[in-house]
């Protein structure tokens, strides 16, 4: 089980503003194209917990940082026993940067843009506070 902490004011914003209901949530989900078959959401204040069995660790990872990454959601809870490798983007990050520090080399930070789609547009399109997915088949 896991508790994935997000900047509660940074984030995508649903019609539910800075206090998204599940249905946001999971609509955001499903317009990302993410398969979230088997997974549950619930909200408890300003967290959210992912219940179920997802049909694979890196589709769970996406959906906690599809969700995470909402306005108005602090805090994701997992109830999956599964290893999550984040990286919160800190001021300054560049996707480079974070493959460095993350992977060992900077020119492995298209490793990190795939990890990270469909949330990720674009490579440089990144914010602080965003929390993006470290693939664990790519971690030094």
């Amino acid at each position: 089980m896991g508790l994935f902490n997000f900047f509660k004011r940074k984030g995508k914003r649903t019609a539910g503003g800075d206090k998204p209901t599940v249905e946001d949530l999971k609509k955001e989900v499903e317009e990302l194209g993410l398969d979230h078959e088997g997974i549950d959401l619930e909200m408890e204040g300003d967290k959210v917990k992912v219940t179920g069995k997802a049909v694979s660790p890196e589709m769970r990872e996406k959906v906690i940082l599809a969700v995470g990454n909402v306005d108005g959601v602090a805090e994701v809870e997992d109830e999956s026993d599964e290893p999550a490798n984040f990286h919160t983007v800190e001021k300054g990050d560049t996707l480079s940067a974070i493959a460095k520090k993350t992977l060992g080399s900077a020119s492995r930070y298209p490793e990190i843009f795939e990890a990270n789609k469909p949330m990720l547009s674009h490579p440089d399109k990144i914010y602080p506070g965003q929390v993006l997915r470290i693939p664990q088949d790519a971690t030094a």
